[in-house]
């Protein structure tokens, strides 16, 4: 028989059976619990423990911060300051979590909250607020998602669906070097971006009012705040849009709300406007600086000579932020200047020892600069602060040349989740490495008995076309043993082919047979 399309297979080949989703279902049954929310005193459903909603927050507040550029270390005091505030609101919070605030080095104005109580302001965010009213009015907003368990929720809706995917995946296009890999990051955070429901919204907005009172700042920066959020969404600022308006959307309503709350948490508490701006000052003065990095990356592929021009300027005015020193060496090596890359990057570094971005375009460098041991040094470096496609992928090639084939099969593994020709050349890869260590994956081998002689139909049930495939065939009869090692040369995806083994049989015998895939191959 000829090699022809499993589809037109004959009714003999046995075809896989469909498992459901109903196994995973009653195991969430069986977990299922209610309790009553700290906040709002109803009763809920209840899946995660305090402990799970910790760790969940943990695990992603790292990765959060390097999407979004790492912290901001320009100013120490900065991110002390806001700390200081979101404890002060937390330390009268209706749920005792260890609360965490962090500074993220991000011009988008956003700020989130993790399970967990782990919660994130961006310094464009920060340039837009007017006093200390105000940022505890973002704050205590975010710790009331912490501890009203939004996040929490969300996430066991989609466990209960069968949508959860905790881990934070990049999905990178046709990244050639660190920049592309930075920009395809900053498309969205996972747990982040969420959106949060109406009702959700508004308990965080009344309780975060009620957190304000508490901790004695004046509750109408809530509402004037609010206003300001519905006035910029109105003018479509597209950098709010991406921000804060996508997790949590401004309405009329909202403000509404806001202003009747002010019945139950009276203004006339501290607004802290100088104090504000004298603890922020340092951003305030580098806010166009910040612009000046952010059109030099717009123009890193169409204009390099012209971006270094607007990145140095940056660099000139403002010498401290890493992020300048890294984008200069992104520049730098998108012209294959790898060894002033070089420079640039370690600059970054020293500047920031712990933003994953500087190490994976430094390694890139080094690697075009043929220096396999340093470029593997700082992609595992960068990969441990955020797993990336693209290092994860280069580090694969570096285990296979090193003969570590499963550490090379992990990596790839874990870069085939990305999109694009890295997703793609990362797929193949471990494919390639899989097919060979166990072929009976990709293969179906069923044997037949067929006019007097033992046939075996093999089937290739992977998206690949596979070569040099062997199968062993074991056929008993009347108790004696018989084995034949059969051949095929090479087979296309989607595709059967039926060998002859050359083992024959009467119809008066006892017999059975077996099949084994032995070796196979990457056929492309």
């Amino acid at each position: 028989m000829s090699v022809r399309n499993l589809d037109e297979a004959s009714g003999r080949r046995q075809r896989a059976g469909r498992t459901g989703t109903a196994l995973l279902l009653a195991l969430l049954t069986l977990a299922t619990g209610c309790a009553v929310n700290p906040v709002t005193g109803q009763r809920e459903l209840s899946l995660l423990s305090t402990a799970n909603e910790i760790s969940i927050g943990q695990s992603q507040y790292g990765p959060l911060q390097q999407m979004g550029g790492g912290q901001y270390r320009v100013d120490p005091g900065v991110a002390e300051y806001v700390a200081a505030v979101g404890d002060r609101v937390a330390a009268v919070s209706d749920r005792d979590l260890p609360y965490e605030f962090v500074v993220v080095n991000d011009g988008t104005p956003n700020a989130w909250a993790l399970p967990g109580g782990k919660i994130g302001i961006h310094r464009g965010l920060l340039v837009e607020l007017e006093n200390e009213a105000e940022l505890a009015a973002v704050l205590g907003h975010e710790v009331v998602h912490a501890a009203a368990k939004h996040g929490a929720s969300q996430i066991q809706r989609e466990m209960l669906f069968g949508l959860a995917g905790l881990g934070v995946a990049l999905a990178v296009d046709d990244a050639k070097h660190a920049w592309a890999i930075v920009g395809a990051t900053n498309l969205g955070l996972h747990l982040a971006g969420k959106k949060f429901g109406r009702d959700q919204e508004r308990i965080s907005d009344y309780h975060g009012m009620k957190y304000m009172h508490r901790a004695g700042y004046d509750t109408s920066a809530a509402v004037t705040l609010q206003e300001k959020f519905v006035a910029l969404s109105e003018g479509r600022q597209s950098g709010w849009l991406q921000g804060l308006f996508a997790s949590h959307p401004p309405s009329p309503q909202r403000v509404a709300s806001n202003r009747e709350a002010l019945a139950a948490f009276p203004s006339g508490g501290e607004v802290g406007q100088a104090r504000y701006r004298a603890h922020i000052a340092t951003l305030l003065e580098d806010q166009d600086v910040y612009d000046l990095a952010d059109e030099a990356r717009e123009h890193i592929e169409g204009n390099p000579a012209h971006a270094l021009r607007l990145v140095d300027q940056a660099i000139g005015r403002q010498p401290r932020e890493s992020l300048f020193h890294g984008v200069r060496g992104d520049i730098l090596a998108s012209q294959g200047r790898h060894g002033d890359a070089l420079r640039s990057y370690d600059a970054a570094i020293e500047r920031n020892p712990d933003y994953f971005a500087h190490y994976l375009g430094r390694g890139l460098s080094h690697d075009a600069l043929g220096e396999p041991r340093l470029a593997q040094s700082d992609l595992t470096r960068s990969n441990r602060l955020l797993p990336t496609p693209f290092a994860s992928y280069k580090l694969g090639g570096y285990a296979l040349a090193d003969g570590k084939r499963a550490e090379a099969k992990r990596l790839f593994k874990a870069a085939s989740q990305g999109s694009g020709e890295v997703g793609t050349a990362a797929r193949d890869a471990y494919v390639r490495l899989d097919i060979e260590d166990e072929p009976w994956r990709y293969l179906q081998a069923e044997p037949f008995f067929e006019d007097g002689q033992v046939v075996v139909e093999v089937s290739n049930t992977s998206n690949y076309r596979l070569a040099d495939i062997v199968v062993r065939v074991h056929v008993e009869i009347n108790g004696e043993s018989y084995y034949r090692r059969l051949t095929l040369q090479q087979l296309a995806s989607g595709y059967y082919d039926v060998l002859a083994s050359d083992i024959h049989y009467r119809d008066e015998d006892d017999f059975t047979a077996d099949t084994v895939v032995l070796k196979a191959g990457p056929g492309w």
